[in-house]
């Protein structure tokens, strides 16, 4: 069995996580079956060394300009050097080159941006670490950004989250190129979660925006995490806050981008999602504890925001 060559792209103040979680997490997959999976390289400009953006120095193994093809699959490391790394012609030229030469392409964090200055991510959707998610779409607007998944994959181009998250995309292609199994293997070597779902959003919707500033809303938001399993209609929620049904809408999609609605029906799911993950309750009791009635109701609304089904999710949160 021939090994897939696999080119971890790194450059100066890149995130040293980034490419470990790569590098390790398939060379552990070495490990197992006495066949050689993988051949892992980490290649700089020049094959010279660099100052991570930890500070510790990681000597490359490869000069950037002058590896080859055919490649099984060429990823590429975020840090805060994406920036310099992005607007260096060098690096994307040869990151470019060697797409064209690769099974499958991918980036780590804010390694998105060194694919999207290639024009590898045009047209296509794309993710990277939450706070650069609008960074990303403003300085390329073909690219479909969607800050939500910790991956997406769209073709033969695959985009993840900042740092950990890289752990999950790779185990997820340790899955595709070999089984279910050595994935687990793996993960279990690695003292992890087998892969979360690349659906599962980045952050939890109650912390990763910042308060509103509309006091009414931010009442309406706290009765409704108060009270998921009791009657959060529209018209019920607009009465106890004592305004129109219209008024309160405008001021929810003005403070918080979604009708009162669609925000009841997100904070429910994410509420059955940590209760799928931490405890055994069967899904009719979840369904009825945040407020969905049926445990269809709660399947279908799950598949909506997290793209797999409520069962699915719960299996990947389980120890590997």
């Amino acid at each position: 069995m021939t090994p897939r060559r696999v080119i971890v792209v790194a450059y100066e103040a890149a995130e040293l996580l980034d490419i470990a979680c790569v590098t390790s997490t398939l060379e552990s997959a070495n490990w197992h079956g006495g066949l050689p999976y993988y051949e892992v390289r980490v290649a700089t400009l020049g094959g010279h060394p660099i100052t991570c953006g930890s500070g510790l120095i990681l000597q490359a193994q490869e000069a950037l300009e002058r590896i080859t093809g055919p490649l099984d699959t060429i990823i590429v490391s975020g840090g805060i050097g994406y920036l310099d790394a992005s607007r260096n012609r060098l690096i994307t030229a040869h990151v470019r080159r060697l797409a064209r030469e690769s099974r499958r392409v991918a980036s780590v964090c804010t390694g998105a941006h060194v694919l999207a200055a290639a024009g590898l991510l045009d047209g296509r959707r794309a993710t990277t670490h939450w706070q650069h998610a609008r960074e990303l779409a403003v300085g390329f607007p073909k690219v479909i950004v969607d800050a939500d998944p910790i991956f997406i994959r769209d073709g033969d181009v695959a985009t993840s989250a900042g740092v950990t998250a890289a752990l999950d995309l790779t185990l997820a292609f340790v899955e595709e190129d070999h089984d279910t199994e050595l994935s687990r293997t793996v993960a279990r070597n690695l003292v992890t979660y087998l892969q979360r779902p690349g659906n599962q959003a980045q952050m939890s919707m109650f912390v990763s925006t910042p308060p509103p500033a509309n006091s009414l809303v931010k009442r309406v938001m706290d009765d409704i995490a108060g009270n998921l399993d009791s009657d959060l209609t529209t018209p019920v929620l607009a009465a106890r806050a004592g305004v129109s049904e219209r008024h309160l809408t405008r001021l929810f999609l003005k403070e918080l981008g979604h009708t009162p609605g669609k925000y009841v029906r997100n904070a429910r799911t994410e509420a059955a999602a940590h209760l799928l993950a931490t405890t055994d309750l069967p899904m009719a009791a979840i369904a009825g504890r945040c407020g969905f009635g049926t445990a269809e109701t709660l399947r279908q609304a799950f598949v909506d925001r997290y793209g797999i089904p409520p069962s699915r999710y719960r299996l990947t949160q389980a120890p590997a």
